[in-house]
This record gives C-alpha cells, structure tokens and sequence, in this order.
C-alpha cells in the first residue's frame, strides 16, 4: 500500500508537488493547532477555525477569526510562527525540496516550469538557492527579532523578559514572511495600533516587509553587485523601481485620500507610508481600515492585488506581472517590441503577464460574487459592511495580505472555508495550480489564423 502511494506521488509533476506540499502542512498544521495542550483552558477552538488559521499562517496571510494570543498557548503559537516560517520559505524550497528529496528524475519540461516558478536561470543551482535563503532568513530574522526588542521591552503590557524576547521573535518572523499575524492580543483589525507613533518600530516593521517582499533572488543579486549596479539582472532592476514606485505613490495616494484626517491630528505620514508597506501583502495594521474612506480603501485593494515579488514571501499578481503589463500596453501603443533597461521583454512573459492577471482578477471577482451570495441573508439594509468590504476581504485573502475591515471574523462557516480556497490559490498561485493539471501532451498541429476585431 506505502509502496502504491509513494508511487503515485512520483509520478506526479513538479507543480503538483508544490499544490500537494502546501496542503499537506495546512492540514498538518490544523491538526496540530487542535491539539489540547495548543489550546488555553476554557477555550472552545472548532476545526474549521483551527483549519482557517493554520492556511493563514501556511499562506501567509494574517486574516483571523480567533485571536492567536487569546485563543493559543505558547505552543500553540510556535506552532503559528513554525507555519509562518514554513509558508514564507515555501514558495522557493518547499515544492521543490520535495522534488529534490525524493531524488526523482524531472523532464526537461517539468524542469523549465521549476525554473520559472523559482525564477531561476539554471535550475542546477536549486542547491546553492536553497543555502542563500536559509542564510538570508536566518540573519534578517535574526536581526529583526533583536532590534524589536528595543520596542517590545518597553511595551505598555510589558509581563517580563520572556514574553518580551518571544514577542521580538514572533513579530520578526511574522513581517519578514509579509504575515499579519500578532500575539499582542484582543481580535482587531489593526494588529499593532499602540505602536503607531513609535517611529523605530514602525520603519523597522516596514524595512522586514519590504526585504521579505523584494524576493531571495533580488536581495542575494543587490549584495553580490553592491557597488556595481549596472551589473545586477534585468528582474533585480524591475523589482527595485517597482518597489520604490508602488510605495512612494502607494504612500502620496493614502495621504491625498485621508488628508483630512492628517489635519484633524487622527491620521499621519507615518501611517500613510505604513498602510503603503504593509498593504502590499504584510497585513499589519497601526490604524483601523475600516475608518478609511472609500477611495482610500480602494487605493489599499489596488496594492493588495498587485502585491511582493516573485520568489517573495509575499502574494498578489506580484510586482513584475504589472511591470510586463505597462511595458506590453506601451509597444501596442507604439507599435514597437516591449524593451526596458536595455532589454528586449519576450512576448512569452507578455502572454505569462496576462494570463496571471486575468486568472488572479476573475478569481478575486468570482470569489466575492460568492462571498456576497454566501452572506446575502446576513446582510441586511442596515448592515455595517457592505459589497466593498467583501471586495477588501477577498484581495486581502488572494493577495496573501490579511488586512481586514473588521469583516472576517463574523463570517459564516461556509464563507470562512471560501476565503481558505482562495488563501490557498493565491499562495500558490492561480496560474501554477492550474498549470500542475496540464496534461503536458504537445500539439503538433495548428489551426488555420483567424481575424478577430479588437477594441
């Protein structure tokens, strides 16, 4: 029997074993989470809530519907921040450590899917990515957790040296990995509201976001070439300016769209420039989203669907897919072939960049239609939340962000098992899951061209 399944896994491609992976530690982890010594005493946990939390952490999204520091002991929340650390890393060495580890023969096929998946250039090179990220993971972490310590040792609920170093641990781990998840306690929608004054900890929190969102591949290609820019690859350079674009407009946008809150004194830059960060797949909250206007929390659902960087612990289209898309909108326009830093961008990418899109766009549509009609009944004239925050909740949920309105944790059953789906889809991404059921058989035919008017 042992025998017939291992088998069967075998002969499964490379990207399934990435779809399988990341299921099997949700499951894994929501066993787990259910256990009693996981749980506090006098706390009743139902499956379908350890399950949620478990594909949030597994996901790295931050959405919530039982608070971690209430609900959980301190085994319980290492069992969180291990599921965080997992998902983080898992994009880049889960699917593919599989792989690996099984020692089993991959096509030429399946092995030019694995390279794009983990954007490489040589997939002999699995090896030496795989060392850079434990080490890259491994200091950042470090680093943050250490710095952290300056904040969270003179914390208004401070309860000693223990609580202080693992909240130091647990907050780094969960903003370099881009999760939402805090163990401050109280089941709010903006996790770390009483810092949001506290400047060092404010831009410290950002700076982990931003290097977990920037990707392995960047980051390990910026220190290699730090002095000789021009040198880093075509990706390095695009995932740079559109990082540094996305949070400077990301930033100028939120400001414009609750001015009027900067001048009342309720608001400030420094949350402006949070909300911009954090927005882009983090989940962390120093200011309640469901008090921004409407614009503005329109302007948040925008950075939560284009999202990190490939081969980031982060979600969304990703920054890259964007980048395509404007440069392949501009050579229709111009009639000339898409080019940037000095590059030719192959219509491949542009056909990659479009598929993802329209995938990650009909699943964020799709998923709110049933969103709406799952909570149609609850929802009455007179109800706080309306189809905007449905909207909010499920690119919150795809975009692997877990920023949230308030809505989510009083959300039925069903629609809490809905936004698991699309937590798991948009981790693994929609166009990857659907790539993994590709029967792989080639065409060796073509149909004769045919003349369809556009726009």
């Amino acid at each position: 029997m042992l025998k017939k399944v291992i088998n069967f896994f075998r002969k499964q491609n490379s990207l399934r074993y990435i779809a399988f992976g990341f299921l099997v530690v949700i499951f894994i982890g929501s066993g787990l989470l259910m256990i009693p010594g996981c749980v506090k005493e006098g706390v009743t946990l139902h499956y379908h809530d350890a399950l949620f939390t478990s594909t949030s952490a597994v996901c790295v999204t931050g959405l919530i519907v039982v608070d971690v520091a209430d609900t959980f002991t301190i085994a319980g929340q290492v069992i969180v921040m291990l599921l965080i650390q997992i998902g983080g890393l898992g994009v880049t060495t889960l699917g593919a450590g599989l792989v690996i580890a099984l020692r089993r023969r991959i096509s030429l096929k399946e092995r030019s899917i694995l390279q794009e998946t983990l954007n490489l250039d040589d997939a002999k090179s699995l090896f030496a990515l795989f060392k850079r990220v434990f080490i890259y993971t491994f200091v950042i972490e470090m680093l943050g957790a250490c710095l952290s310590m300056i904040t969270f040792f003179k914390a208004p609920d401070y309860a000693g040296p223990g609580q202080a170093v693992f909240r130091s641990f647990f907050h780094s781990v969960a903003a370099f990995n881009n999760s939402g998840f805090d163990i401050m306690g109280g089941l709010t929608n903006f996790t770390i509201a009483p810092y949001n004054n506290d400047v060092f900890f404010n831009l410290l929190t950002c700076a982990l976001i931003i290097l977990g969102g920037l990707g392995f591949l960047v980051i390990s290609d910026t220190f290699r070439n730090i002095t000789h820019f021009k040198k880093t690859s075509l990706h390095t350079k695009v995932v740079l300016l559109m990082t540094f674009i996305l949070l400077v407009s990301g930033t100028l946008l939120v400001a414009l769209t609750e001015y009027h809150r900067i001048q009342d004194g309720s608001f400030t830059w420094l949350g402006a420039f949070f909300a911009s960060v954090t927005s882009r797949t983090a989940g962390f909250s120093t200011y309640n989203f469901s008090e921004f206007t409407r614009s503005g929390q329109i302007i948040i659902i925008i950075l939560m669907f284009i999202g990190a960087s490939p081969g980031s612990t982060g979600g969304g289209i990703k920054t890259t897919t964007l980048f395509v898309l404007v440069m392949g909108v501009r050579s229709i326009i111009n009639h000339k072939k898409p080019h940037a830093f000095k590059y030719s961008i192959s219509e491949e990418a542009v056909k990659k960049a479009l598929s993802v899109a329209f995938l990650s766009l009909t699943l964020v549509i799709t998923g709110t239609f049933i969103l709406c009609m799952i909570e149609r009944e609850n929802w009455s004239a007179q109800s706080p939340f309306s189809t905007i925050d449905a909207i909010f909740e499920v690119t919150s949920a795809f975009g692997t962000v877990g920023l949230s309105t308030g809505l989510t944790p009083l959300l039925s059953v069903g629609s809490k098992m809905l936004l698991v789906i699309i937590m798991y889809l948009g981790r693994v991404g929609p166009l990857t899951f659907m790539s993994s059921w590709h029967s792989g058989k080639d065409e060796y035919f073509s149909y004769a061209e045919g003349v369809i008017p556009i726009g």
